[in-house]
């Protein structure tokens, strides 16, 4: 662990808090198998380049009225050099899972000295799903960087929101034992998955409707905090399948494991990991929401436009030293990564559809996010980083 300006402080040891359903077993301790590890200190100075876009001047305005969209107003499309507000707070707590090429622009924006240039000190955490929650309502974090944890937070009657989505495509991969080769096949058997109401479990009870499947009578699930953990209870045989994300799906599928089902080539919509926190704090905190989002599309316009620096922050941060692997991770990393950090729609419709909590059927998408911050960093800053968009 260290401490900079702008610096990142990754715990991977991580919070479990919470217990699996009633019926359903929960990972086993012990050490987390190699893809899990500390960031290793930052670069030299001389290596903390740019991504090409120096900080550019910062939209003004104030926060809008009670209730709809926390936006401030902002410049519209095409708006020349504006000064960037100063943020209303410049240290940030966030809580995030930290598996993979997923979270990869979250470990750059400080590596890479972006937080600090838009005037942000940010210490990371990482935080079970089943924790996050409680940490963001408590104020312990002011934002958590997961999957549909949101969704249930709300659900549950917690006024959190997502206010931008950093992948809004799955890289999810259902692997099971030799012999299974489809869905079905895992009647009667246990499949691992990370903490109840999170992607994996979205992902597995819309695939088991399709088969006229049910979780618990057709077939088990077992929960772990991650998917590090997830790779080490299959890797033990204590299931027959486990649904995870890279580079923990990649290491299986390279040791011969078969694979079952590839969420990404079915077009699964996910927010995950997306930016999630109290609707109070994107009223109270737009500048400061704004230039983390600013130095999150830096970023990201950095690991597109610099493979090889990508794949070594990668390589340290995971322990990953495959070259074959952290090829593929990187592959599959530029196939989701969003350029927009806009959340759609679709994304949250899909958790809502196949929640077992049984008040989301009837829930309205639309108050799960906002997308008028990040709307308002695109119209500028984001034009100019990745001007493809802009002319869509």
């Amino acid at each position: 662990m260290w401490r900079a300006a702008g610096a990142l402080v990754v715990a991977l040891a991580v919070a479990c808090a919470g217990g699996a359903p009633a019926g359903s077993s929960r990972a086993g301790a012990g050490g987390a198998p190699a893809g899990a590890g500390a960031l290793t200190p930052a670069l030299s100075q001389g290596e903390r380049a740019p991504a090409g876009a120096a900080p550019a001047a910062r939209d003004t305005g104030s926060v809008g009225g009670s209730g709809g969209a926390v936006g401030t107003g902002g410049a519209g499309p095409g708006a020349a050099a504006e000064r960037e507000a100063p943020p209303e707070k410049d240290s940030l707590a966030i809580g995030a899972v930290l598996t993979g090429s997923l979270y990869l622009p979250l470990i750059v924006a400080d590596e890479a000295g972006y937080f600090a240039a838009h005037g942000l000190s940010v210490e990371v955490s990482g935080l079970a799903a089943s924790a996050a929650a409680q940490a963001l309502v408590a104020g312990s974090v002011d934002m958590y960087l997961g999957g549909a944890t949101a969704i249930a937070a709300h659900l549950a009657g917690n006024d959190i929101i997502y206010v931008g989505a950093a992948v809004d495509k799955s890289t999810l991969m259902l692997i099971g034992e030799p012999g299974i080769t489809s869905f079905p096949d895992f009647r009667g058997k246990t499949i691992a998955t990370t903490s109840p109401g999170a992607f994996g479990e979205i992902a597995l009870l819309q695939t088991a409707k399709e088969y006229g499947m049910r979780p618990g009578e057709d077939f088990a699930l077992n929960y772990s905090a991650n998917s590090d953990t997830v790779y080490a209870v299959f890797q033990s045989k204590a299931t027959q399948g486990a649904i995870t994300s890279p580079p923990s799906s990649l290491r299986l599928l390279d040791e011969g494991y078969p694979l079952v089902i590839d969420y990404y080539q079915r077009g699964l919509k996910i927010v995950g990991p997306g930016l999630s926190v109290t609707r109070a704090f994107a009223k109270s905190h737009p500048n400061t929401l704004k230039a983390f989002m600013r130095a999150y599309l830096d970023a990201t316009k950095r690991v597109f436009d610099d493979p090889a620096y990508a794949t070594d922050v990668t390589r340290r941060f995971t322990k990953l030293d495959d070259p074959k692997l952290l090829a593929q991770d990187y592959e599959l990393g530029q196939k989701v990564w969003n350029k927009d950090l806009t959340v759609d729609r679709a994304a949250i419709e899909v958790v809502l559809q196949n929640s077992p909590l049984p008040n989301a059927k009837d829930a309205d998408p639309t108050e799960f996010y906002d997308n008028s911050l990040i709307a308002e960093v695109n119209a500028t800053y984001g034009a100019r980083l990745f001007p493809e968009l802009a002319r869509r």
